[in-house]
């Protein structure tokens, strides 16, 4: 439970060391973005503001640009504290499951979705911490249960892995099919 002491921490001016860091990242991503606008997107003569294709788009990073403005100013007056390079650190430490997630849709169209989903459930479980054989087994039970209401239920067209094609003919059909 949360306690009074730990959501005055949590809000305090003093607890944001990276807060400029994500300032400058978020605002540079903002323009970027809008100065792209242009070049994603028409206004088309003759349709109203509100109907432009544009309109929304350029309503929403408009917006994103100045709250990131805000946020960057904000982050500049506001008083440093020693830890900035640990929390950026932090931040990129998830980049590491972004990375897990490119290696499985990488790897499913060769090992195929049921294998690769099973394989990379049970990793990701050792990855966070969860050693014991009943939660190895929770994770590719899951994974199964995926898989059977992704492709057998819900009928979502996931490419065969290659390796299914070394699989006898019926077998293979039931995999490519279901699996």
């Amino acid at each position: 439970m949360t306690t009074p002491a730990a959501i005055r921490t949590l809000l305090s001016r003093e607890r944001r060391p990276g807060d400029l860091v994500f300032a400058v990242f978020f605002l540079a991503i903002s323009v970027f973005l809008l100065s792209q606008i242009g070049t994603e997107s028409k206004w088309v003569k003759g349709t109203g503001t509100v109907a432009q294709p544009m309109f929304w788009p350029a309503v929403s990073l408009l917006g994103m640009t100045g709250f990131a403005l805000c946020h960057f100013f904000g982050a500049v007056v506001s008083p440093r504290m020693a830890g900035r390079l640990g929390e950026v650190l932090f931040w990129v430490r998830s980049i590491e499951y972004a990375l897990w997630f490119m290696a499985y849709v990488w790897i499913v169209p060769t090992v195929g979705y049921l294998p690769s989903t099973v394989i990379f459930s049970t990793l990701l479980c050792l990855r966070v911490g969860y050693r014991e054989k009943r939660f190895l087994a929770m994770a590719a039970v899951m994974a199964l249960a995926v898989v059977i209401v992704f492709k057998g239920f819900l009928s979502v067209k996931i490419p065969g892995g290659q390796l299914y094609e070394h699989l006898p003919d019926g077998i293979r059909n039931f995999m490519l099919l279901y699996l």
